[in-house]
């Protein structure tokens, strides 16, 4: 099966693809990711997002956006993992919109440039735990590790356990007894931090945690794995064009019958993942009843594709390859980032697995 795009869509991603294009070039980027010499601010970036509306696409008019669902928040994904873009507080704000969906009074600063961020392992499949309680008095007291965007949100949103099941709650990231400590990731187009709260004030967020939680989980999947599209893409194209200006023997590389059959096994994960992507998305935007069974498929299988292909396009590049000066490391240790964002291919095929009526 091949999923199409819609003309809107296409254009869509035309734009986008353009717009990083002039404003997200190697080197900026590398300005944005270079922490070393204390110049990296990837803030530079997501303000330029926010100002030239990209970060409203896929999100309703009524709650500060531009319109568009999931198909364009994955376009999105897509586009920014391509250009090798920093996403951290762009995707961290995504998963946490379904939780305020009733709450635009929290969306619009959200979308217009608050990131909010969910907190929840970004080493997991996002679900209920009994990591964070809460006193009496709503004061949010735990620890969650290695959470997605945290050192970029302006607002936490936390999921304790109480006496009568599952809440969320709203909390300041400034606010007495948080504690944000960021860690620093191989792929610096990403961030987490370990976030600590000790009796800190939260406000209720009227929402079905357990269905939020497991709504944000299909939506992770599906926008996890349209990133590892967009690297994956990425280092197909740095992969063939080495090929062909590298030489041994007299003549390029890629001319021989195994960088040939490599580039060829890319290119055909390539296609399949972005069929299944959108048909995933488009699928659980209308809520149809097997779309955590599709979210799982492509975040298990395109991401083990997308590192996989990472892996190839290194061996055909060589140590070059790795270097910060080629472009290649920043989509390599993207892939292979997203091959664990959120739990490992054997975490999602396990959820699969448990979705499927097996007799």
């Amino acid at each position: 099966m091949q999923w199409k795009l819609s003309e809107e869509q296409e254009a869509y991603r035309e734009a986008l693809r353009g717009w990083l294009g002039g404003v997200a070039g190697p080197e900026r980027i590398r300005e944005w990711l270079d922490a070393d010499d204390g110049r990296g601010d990837p803030s530079v970036f997501e303000r330029r997002l926010v100002a030239d509306g990209m970060a409203g696409v896929g999100f309703p008019e009524e709650l500060g956006g531009q319109g568009g669902g999931l198909v364009e928040l994955a376009l999105t994904a897509e586009e920014l993992a391509h250009a090798g873009a920093p996403s951290a507080a762009w995707l961290a704000t995504v998963l946490a919109v379904p939780a305020l969906e009733d709450r635009p009074d929290l969306v619009k600063p959200a979308v217009g440039g608050a990131p909010v961020a969910l907190l929840l392992s970004a080493e997991e499949v996002p679900t209920a735990s009994a990591r964070l309680t809460m006193d009496d008095r709503g004061r949010v007291t735990g620890d969650l590790p290695r959470v997605l965007g945290a050192d970029r949100a302006a607002l936490l949103l936390a999921v304790v356990q109480t006496h009568d099941g599952l809440e969320i709650r709203a909390i300041d990231a400034d606010a007495d007894g948080v504690t944000v400590s960021p860690r620093r990731l191989l792929d610096r187009s990403r961030s987490v931090a370990d976030v600590r709260l000790e009796a800190a004030a939260s406000a209720p967020i009227e929402a079905d945690a357990e269905a939020c939680l497991s709504r944000v989980a299909d939506i992770a999947g599906v926008l996890v794995a349209a990133d590892a599209l967009g690297a994956m893409e990425r280092v197909l194209d740095l992969a063939v064009e080495y090929s062909l200006q590298r030489r041994q023997f007299g003549v390029p590389i890629g001319s021989f019958q195994a960088v040939k059959h490599a580039a060829a096994s890319i290119l055909v994960d390539v296609e399949a993942g972005r069929s299944g992507i959108y048909f995933a998305a488009a699928s659980i935007e209308a809520r149809g009843e097997d779309c955590s069974l599709h979210a799982a498929a492509v975040k298990a299988q395109v991401t083990a594709a997308a590192s996989r292909a990472a892996d190839t396009a290194l061996t055909m590049h060589g140590a070059i390859g790795y270097t910060w000066e080629h472009n290649l490391h920043l989509h390599y240790k993207r892939a292979r980032l997203d091959e664990h964002l959120f739990g490992s291919p054997a975490a999602w095929n396990d959820r699969l697995a448990d979705g499927l009526a097996l007799h």
